[in-house]
């Protein structure tokens, strides 16, 4: 490790692919926000025939030249997609991949006739198309390195405003802010985030780059601020490891070891992030479906005391009662014993709710009841079509909805069905 931190080389190459990284994913946020994942695709396939040309004008592969050979073909192609979606019946999906057809195909073109040119300073042009990140210098970082500079200054100097744009184009426009003048800053650094990272990862993955860190970073956040940070760093990092890889393995080429990371990091996000993670909702499911089973056992127990007075109550009875499979009902008794809302069964096997349980089951009936209520007080709907839907909302009402129902109900004594809504003390002294 230590070798590979003090190689200049090295070092050349982490700092350029983490700016380029950092780069491409705060630009990337953007396009991604404003669901243009496929323009950024197609800029990326653009800029070939720009580097191309830059190429046969300047005769040289300066970075500095290439770079704006680049950009100004990237532009073209969103100016040409712009264009024919405005004044045609093609509509922008179409409109994107005739762009980016035209424009790689064009590339491929230059790119053939400068190889079969001969020209001694054509070697190493083709990596454009796949990437070569080991092949940058000190002169490439320099420049790539002030251009990602300018990318981030620009994106914390407009980073509100560029926000309000892509959320609500319409919004922005109202506000006052200049629509017209923020799309083409943020549509010029993009196009310069893609042309400065296709040197590390090639035409055919800078989507992945420009788009994969945005995508992880959303699984993480709601807030805009911290999604562009983290996108930041997911392409900082990968750029870090992939050059690590890299090094440890020649022949592994960086570019590609960069997206795979990125990948890498996307699936841990969808995975295991928090809230919108698989593992989050799928969790969050389990709960809410051992909640429902629960109050559902508690309500089983205020019904069957209702009809039958307060006593204990055998298996079989629940079991029919609430229409219960064996299997759940013998957990969700045990998920009721461990809350303590369910006493232990006596000698005889029978059970029966503790004082906390039966707190619980009436706070359960009375949500049920009131929602019943409400719907068909206030929406008009039949008696007999209330209880499916009570079914449901009861696990959802919170205390605050169930503050407001009693209020909206004013504190009602029967449900729609004339059964007696419980509460655990007369509400308003009633």
């Amino acid at each position: 490790m230590s070798a590979f931190w003090s190689d200049p080389n090295v070092q050349m190459v982490v700092l350029g692919v983490m700016l380029l990284g950092a780069g491409a994913g705060v630009t990337g946020v953007f396009t991604f926000v404003r669901k243009r994942a496929l323009v950024g695709d197609a800029i990326a396939h653009s800029v070939l025939p720009g580097v191309c040309l830059a190429f046969l004008i300047s005769g040289q592969k300066h970075p500095l030249w290439l770079l704006i050979g680049a950009v100004a073909t990237g532009w073209l192609s969103l100016l040409t997609m712009d264009y024919i979606t405005r004044n045609s019946k093609i509509k922008a999906d179409a409109a994107i991949g005739v762009v980016l057809s035209v424009f790689f195909g064009l590339g491929i073109l230059l790119l053939t006739a400068i190889q079969a040119s001969g020209s001694g300073h054509q070697a190493g042009l083709d990596k454009f198309l796949f990437g070569k990140a080991a092949s940058l210098t000190r002169q490439d970082v320099l420049v790539f390195g002030a251009a990602a500079g300018l990318i981030l200054s620009v994106s914390a100097l407009f980073f509100r405003a560029f926000s309000t744009m892509s959320f609500d184009r319409e919004f922005a426009m109202s506000a006052g802010l200049p629509v017209k003048t923020l799309e083409f800053i943020l549509a010029t650094i993009t196009v310069l985030a893609v042309a400065t990272g296709i040197q590390a990862v090639g035409v055919v993955l800078m989507a992945a780059l420009l788009i994969t860190p945005a995508a992880a970073a959303r699984f993480w956040t709601n807030n805009l601020v911290k999604m562009t940070l983290l996108a930041a760093i997911f392409g900082m990092v990968s750029g870090l490891f992939g050059a690590w890889i890299s090094y440890q393995a020649p022949a592994m080429p960086t570019g590609p070891w960069i997206v795979i990371l990125l990948t890498l990091i996307a699936l841990f996000s969808v995975l295991a992030a928090p809230e919108r993670g698989i593992l989050a909702r799928w969790q969050l499911q389990r709960n809410n479906a051992h909640k429902m089973l629960t109050e559902n056992i508690l309500k089983t127990f205020f019904q069957m005391e209702e009809l039958h007075g307060k006593q204990l109550f055998s298996w079989e009875a629940i079991l029919q009662k609430g229409h219960f499979r064996e299997q759940e009902l013998k957990k969700g008794l045990g998920q009721l014993r461990r809350r303590g809302l369910l006493a232990a069964p006596d000698v005889n096997g029978l059970w029966r709710l503790s004082s906390e349980g039966e707190t619980e089951s009436r706070r359960v009936v009375r949500l049920h009841r009131l929602w019943e209520l409400y719907l068909s007080h206030k929406l008009g709907m039949a008696a007999d079509h209330v209880h499916d839907s009570a079914e449901a909302m009861e696990h959802l009402l919170t205390p605050d909805m169930e503050k407001r129902l009693l209020e909206e109900l004013e504190y009602p004594a029967l449900d729609p069905h004339d059964s007696k809504i419980p509460y655990d003390h007369q509400p308003n002294g009633k």
